[in-house]
C-alpha cells in the first residue's frame, strides 16, 4: 500500500484553479521532487496534503486513512510534517527549545500540569529535551543546540527547523523551499543533508523546490506542474529533457 496517494484532487479560489485534478502516489521511503514555474500550484499541493486547506474535489490518502479536509494538527498527529518556503523558527529560543516545541504534539500531559510544574510533566519535559539532544546529535547539530535560533546564518537556520518537523516523528516530510536563498555551496552541503535525513530516519520525503540542481541531484522521481496541471512525470534525465517542462519554464518549444 501507498503511503500518499493524492487521488485527483482539484482545489478552487472562486473562479481560479489553482490545482486541477491532479493524482500522485507516493511509495514510503521515496524521495520526490515537485517543480514548476511561480504560480503553478505547488505549494498549494502542500497546503491540501497537511491540512491547510479542503479540496474542493478528490481525496487524500494518508497510510491508508482518508485525511481530506483534516485540520494541520491532526495531519501532524497522523505523520505528516512540513517545512515553509521561509524559515518559521521561534527565533527568541535557542535551538534546541525550538526542536522541542515540536514534541509538544506527543505530550501526555495535560496544560494544568505544565502550569503549576507537575513532577509528571517535569519528568516529560526532561524527556523531550534528552530526545531534542539526541536528535540534534544524529543530525550533527549539537554544537548549536544552545544557540539563540535568530542568531543563525540562514544555511543552519533550515537544517533546525527540519530537525523540528521531525521531532514530531513524522512518516512524511514536506520540504518547500528547502534551498531557497542559498548559495551553490550551501545548496550543495543541504542535499547530503536531505538525503542522510531520509536515509537516516526511514522517511518518505516530497520536495518542492527552484533550485534544480537540487531537484535534479537528489530526487529519484519527479513531478511538474503547470498553471495547476501535471505536465510531466518521471526520472529526472526524462523530465530535463521533456519538451513540454522547457516550454513551461523558457516559453520557447523543441523539435522533440
Amino acid at each position: 500500500m501507498s503511503l500518499l496517494k493524492v487521488d485527483h484532487v482539484t482545489m478552487q479560489f472562486g473562479g481560479l484553479t489553482a490545482v486541477s485534478d491532479l493524482f500522485v502516489e507516493m511509495e514510503r521511503g521515496e524521495l520526490v521532487g515537485l517543480i514548476g514555474p511561480n504560480g503553478a500550484g505547488k505549494t498549494t499541493v502542500f497546503n491540501m496534503i497537511s491540512g491547510v486547506y479542503t479540496p474542493t474535489k478528490g481525496r487524500v490518502i494518508f497510510d491508508g486513512a482518508d485525511i481530506t479536509g483534516k485540520k494541520p494538527d491532526r495531519a501532524a498527529a497522523a505523520g505528516i510534517s512540513r517545512t515553509f518556503q521561509n524559515a518559521r523558527l521561534f527565533t527568541g529560543l535557542s535551538v534546541v527549545d525550538n526542536v522541542m516545541v515540536g514534541q509538544h504534539l506527543r505530550l501526555k500531559s495535560s496544560p494544568l500540569a505544565a502550569m503549576v510544574g507537575l513532577p509528571s510533566y517535569k519528568r516529560e519535559e526532561q524527556a523531550m529535551y534528552d530526545r531534542s539532544m539526541a536528535l540534534l546529535e544524529r543530525l550533527g547539530l549539537t554544537n548549536l543546540a544552545q544557540r539563540k535560533a535568530g542568531g543563525l546564518p540562514y544555511g543552519p537556520q533550515r537544517r533546525v527547523e527540519i530537525a523540528r518537523a521531525l521531532a514530531t516523528q513524522p512518516k512524511l516530510l514536506l520540504l518547500d523551499e528547502p534551498a531557497a536563498g542559498m548559495n551553490a555551496e550551501e545548496a550543495k552541503d543541504l542535499m547530503a543533508f536531505i538525503r542522510g535525513v531520509r536515509d537516516e530516519f526511514g522517511l518518505t520525503i516530497f520536495l518542492v523546490e527552484h533550485q534544480m540542481r537540487v531537484v535534479m541531484g537528489i530526487c529519484e522521481r519527479i513531478l511538474v506542474l503547470d498553471h495547476g496541471e501535471k505536465i510531466c512525470e518521471g526520472c529526472p534525465s526524462d523530465v530535463q529533457n521533456n519538451p513540454q517542462v522547457i516550454q513551461a519554464y523558457l516559453g520557447v518549444t523543441t523539435n522533440a
